[in-house]
């Protein structure tokens, strides 16, 4: 069994830097790692979340690097560019989503992705959506939600896919702040990788000026795409 650890010099093409740069990283605890018997380890598992992290953090700049380093790291498995238009079904909108609980949210998210026929067990990923939020809310100050499990859950579906909910008002979806959610994503994909190019995509649309106002515009299904499409279409 081939193993789920990162060395150095696999690492540093994965991230498409130098082996010192990682070694460096390392050193300096700015990337999850561990000795062992002498050499530098990094568990797949832990660079995921790493990565995740940077994503959810990054500023307009650095979401187009990590999108690029993460491309470019699929580029043998998976040369085509994710596209969120392509991932979020008509059948996957609602505008609104007559939700006003998290529990409740996240069910109807759900139900909205089993919809598309691509989700074969809607209970298993309501109740990993609910403990990844309980573990860390996936909430955004701009009063946008990023739903998924900790892990994709593939074996329970037929193709990566988004769904997408706006309710009439924000509600108090995180219990860490005060603040309301109003829009939110469900994100389901087949693979850590997958995963992390549709969030890095995503996170890019959420950061372009006017996208979001758009998103709390929009009057159906039919416009969401629109503006989805149009937004992405500027995007390299």
């Amino acid at each position: 069994m081939p193993s789920t650890d990162f060395d150095v010099e696999s690492l540093a093409n994965y991230l498409h830097i130098t082996p010192a740069q990682v070694m460096k990283m390392a050193e300096r605890s700015t990337v999850p790692a561990r000795k062992i018997a002498g050499q530098w380890k990094f568990s797949r598992a832990e660079i995921h979340h790493w990565l995740e992290a940077r994503i959810g953090a990054g500023d307009g700049t650095d979401l187009v690097h990590v999108q690029g380093l993460l491309d470019r790291a699929a580029a043998g498995r998976d040369p085509a560019t994710v596209r969120i238009s392509e991932l979020l079904l008509p059948e996957a909108i609602a505008v609104p989503l007559p939700a006003r609980t998290r529990s409740s949210v996240i069910k109807s998210m759900v139900e909205l992705a089993a919809k598309t026929g691509q989700l074969w067990d809607p209970a298993e990923m309501a109740e990993a959506v609910e403990a990844r939020e309980r573990l860390h809310p996936t909430t955004l100050d701009s009063g946008v939600a990023l739903l998924h499990p900790r892990r994709p859950l593939g074996n329970i579906l037929a193709q990566p896919l988004l769904a997408l909910g706006r309710t009439s008002q924000g509600i108090p979806f995180s219990s860490d702040n005060g603040q309301l959610t109003d829009i939110f994503f469900l994100i389901c994909s087949v693979d850590d990788s997958q995963h992390l190019r549709t969030l890095a995509r995503l996170s890019r649309l959420l950061s372009a000026d006017g996208f979001i106002a758009g998103l709390r515009a929009a009057a159906d299904a039919a416009s969401v795409l629109r503006l989805v499409e149009e937004f992405e279409g500027r995007q390299v």
